[in-house]
């Protein structure tokens, strides 16, 4: 049944803010799924990452991600879920995917300290690094992009909103 909401996106385009106060509006539940994998991991993501390798993050945030199990909920995921193909078919049969979009100028306005946010970052990457690996993989898995450009939290909430009232 697809009555959930997935949102997937570059960190620090509001996923979870937005996710928050999407699914009040709504009535939906609310879903993080980086907190899913913190406590069925018992570690912080930052951790995980330190202790089993980007391989291993991105090997626990696809299972994890694969056996959400949700309804008439907003579903707030990682930047990276978007590695896990088989995160991605399940969030895909579950929900309506949603890809937050923002241009990397305005996207590193808004991020400071990628290591304190636990993103996943290979040894020598930069944030446009990822952000060119990763748009391509956003747009793949999208069924509805919403462009965030010049806009802000509550215009990109009322956008979501208005798509699934």
């Amino acid at each position: 049944m697809k009555n959930n909401i997935v949102l997937i996106g570059m960190p620090g385009v509001g996923k979870s803010t937005i996710g928050v106060i999407a699914a009040k509006q709504l009535g939906f539940q609310f879903v993080d799924a980086d907190l899913v994998i913190q406590q069925q991991e018992n570690r912080l993501l930052h951790e995980i990452i330190e202790q089993d390798g980007v391989d291993g993050f991105l090997a626990i945030e696809n299972r994890v991600n694969a056996s959400i199990n949700a309804e008439h909920s907003v579903i707030s995921t990682g930047g990276s879920v978007v590695y896990g193909a088989e995160a991605m078919e399940h969030l895909r049969k579950i929900g309506t995917v949603v890809y937050l979009k923002l241009s990397y100028p305005a996207l590193s306005l808004r991020l400071k300290n990628l290591k304190d946010r636990g993103v996943v970052l290979r040894e020598g990457q930069t944030l446009q690094d990822l952000y060119e690996e990763r748009t391509p993989l956003y747009e793949k898995y999208a069924d509805l992009v919403i462009d965030e450009e010049g806009l802000g939290i509550e215009e990109t909430r009322e956008l979501l909103e208005q798509a699934f009232r």
